[in-house]
């Protein structure tokens, strides 16, 4: 049965290394790893798309983050998938930074990509890897997630990306 992995993030080098594309941040890190190819990407459902070898279907929404439901419904309409085989990788400022949650279904957070999603599927018991960002303290939050990690965050990223992919390879098991 097939199982799609969605990286929500904002296309654009403006946002490249910003908070707000963590989870895109992620999806190269695990490149980096092999533990899917780095060619193949294709232009598809809105986003880039790869299906590997061994059959992960991954998507990176181009909608912008608020409009990622058009490109995850797509998908999984084509693919014929059920929510409950939908994983979605996603920032969260209501997690502590650097800490990670793996869940199926729950509250959005005030996160307009997944509420887009749930608009979209119609549901919200999809998977969720939350990657925590930790709540601003003096700093608008919309500043604050459009910004850059510090050298310090950067190092603590790797720690929630490794914890990060053994959530990854339980869904898919």
């Amino acid at each position: 049965m097939a199982k799609i992995t969605v990286f929500l993030g904002n296309p654009g080098l403006q946002y490249r290394n910003t908070r707000h594309n963590v989870a895109w941040l992620f999806c190269d890190y695990l490149e980096e790893k092999a533990f899917f190819p780095v060619s193949g990407w294709q232009d598809k459902f809105h986003a880039e798309f790869l299906r590997t070898p061994g059959g992960i279907i991954v998507i990176k929404p181009q909608t912008y983050m608020n409009l990622s439901g058009r490109s995850v419904q797509e998908a999984a309409s084509f693919f014929r998938v059920s929510v409950e085989d939908i994983l979605v990788v996603h920032d969260d400022i209501e997690l502590e930074s650097s800490k990670v949650k793996f869940q199926k279904g729950g509250s959005l957070g005030g996160h307009n990509g997944l509420r887009s999603i749930k608009q979209a599927l119609s549901s919200d018991n999809f998977w969720r890897i939350r990657l925590g960002l930790g709540r601003p303290s003096r700093q608008e939050v919309s500043s604050y997630v459009l910004s850059g990690f510090s050298e310090e965050e950067k190092k603590e990223l790797k720690k929630s990306f490794s914890e990060a992919e053994t959530y990854l390879k339980e869904f898919l098991a």
